[in-house]
């Protein structure tokens, strides 16, 4: 049975090395990777398969933010297809074989090397930080900071209170962004391992194929709601009323 914690697998000084964090740098290294071999294959006129549908897949997703936020997509879309890209390889991360699997026993209990990031709820807590203080940076950039604090402070009391109510609606923002995304992938992990250890065969399949699709689904859930975000607060607030 899987525990909310993450296992320590070693220690580098006083600072514990948890396997889901040996997960998050497998998912970087595959990140790096793949954009060295991609910046080497780009061509100013597409000549390769794997250009042409990478450059169909940026294309709809920009349109995507473009249709949120046309008059930031440019500085929102980055945001949003990072999220996007490392939240689906995570998610996906705890599918790959030996992931969740391939580890050593502790006192009768299975200590797995790799677990996926995101049933970490530190992971996913730090995710929605990050979405937070980026979302707020970027609105800080876009509108200017006086407009930008016009949101939250003013000296009538309507507005002030409205402002009072956003910044807690923000605070709530990282607590269900984190919650939200920890709690299907855990739930989905437990669904799995469950499964696997009662049925070694075919069964397991339709399992798989659901938590491909909720990966997908959370991803897109968690990095849709940034651009929501951003694109709210990228408005100046005079133009929101």
């Amino acid at each position: 049975m899987l525990s909310f914690a993450p296992e320590t697998i070693f220690h580098i000084g006083s600072f514990p090395v948890t396997n889901t964090f040996l997960d998050t740098l497998l998912v970087d290294a595959l990140i790096i990777s793949g954009v060295i071999y991609v910046s080497k294959i780009m061509n100013l006129v597409p000549n390769n398969l794997l250009q042409n549908l990478l450059e169909y897949i940026i294309e709809i997703f920009y349109g995507l933010t473009e249709s949120i936020s046309e008059h930031a997509a440019g500085k929102i879309f980055p945001y949003f297809m990072s999220f996007f890209l490392f939240i689906l390889l995570i998610n996906w991360s705890s599918l790959i074989p030996g992931v969740g699997t391939l580890g050593f026993y502790e006192k009768g209990k299975l200590i797995p090397l790799f677990r996926g990031s995101t049933s970490d709820l530190n992971m996913t807590l730090g995710l929605a930080l990050i979405s937070l203080v980026a979302t707020h940076a970027l609105s800080i950039k876009t509108v200017g900071i006086k407009n930008y604090l016009s949101r939250y402070f003013s000296f009538n009391p309507i507005n002030l209170y409205v402002g009072i109510l956003e910044i807690v609606s923000e605070i709530t923002k990282v607590v269900s962004l984190s919650f939200r995304l920890f709690g299907n992938i855990f739930a989905g992990e437990v669904v799995l391992v469950t499964i696997s250890s009662i049925f070694a065969f075919v069964v397991p399949l339709p399992f798989l194929m659901l938590e491909i699709i909720v990966g997908l689904v959370q991803a897109l859930v968690f990095s849709m709601l940034t651009m929501v975000g951003m694109a709210i607060l990228t408005t100046a607030h005079n133009e929101s009323h």
